[in-house]
């Protein structure tokens, strides 16, 4: 039943705080902080660093994870590049598979490219191709969103001067 997408959490149309899970070392990283920074500087990131190959890989997963569960971030990102078959093995991890399953906070899991898959990816709330992807499903756009209420402001606009325009009318 891990995989179930009964069990899938939704992810917040707009977090305040996003937890981010990487390697400090990493292009992933950067690419995740480019693409948050960029669409939705709003957001506070908090980011847990961890190993992500390698036999101690999966434990500083999980215990990133945990911590998490323990704060008030509203999304977490898992990124990690891609890599070999053995490179992303740590994501595999029946243990891990668990803790993302056991997550009371939302998990989009950006692990590789798009032709890799790991049991992260179909345990997580949302699998992104790749983590920049991760990233952009994370949070909206902020200058669509702009876009979206100087829409609407300018629709607003419009009914009101209608209105008052009707009721000048009527009063005349």
């Amino acid at each position: 039943g891990l995989f179930d997408s009964e069990h899938k959490l939704s992810i917040p149309k707009a977090p305040e705080k996003i937890g981010v899970i990487s390697s400090p070392t990493g292009a992933a990283i950067q690419d995740v902080l480019n693409v948050l920074n960029r669409r939705y500087p709003l957001a506070q990131i908090v980011f847990a660093e961890v190993q992500v190959q390698g036999d101690s890989a999966a434990p500083t997963i999980i215990d990133a994870i945990n911590k998490f569960n323990i704060t008030d971030v509203d999304v977490i990102i898992i990124a990690r590049g891609g890599g070999s078959v053995e490179d992303l093995w740590p994501f595999n991890d029946e243990k891990l598979a668990y803790a993302i399953y056991n997550s009371q906070i939302p998990i989009i899991s950006g692990v590789g490219h798009e032709t890799d898959f790991t049991i992260c990816d179909f345990v997580a709330d949302l699998r992104a191709p790749t983590p920049s992807v991760a990233a952009e499903l994370a949070v909206p756009d902020i200058r669509e969103e702009i876009n979206n209420i100087l829409s609407l402001r300018n629709a607003l606009d419009y009914h009101i001067n209608n209105f008052i325009k009707d009721k000048r009318y009527n009063i005349d």
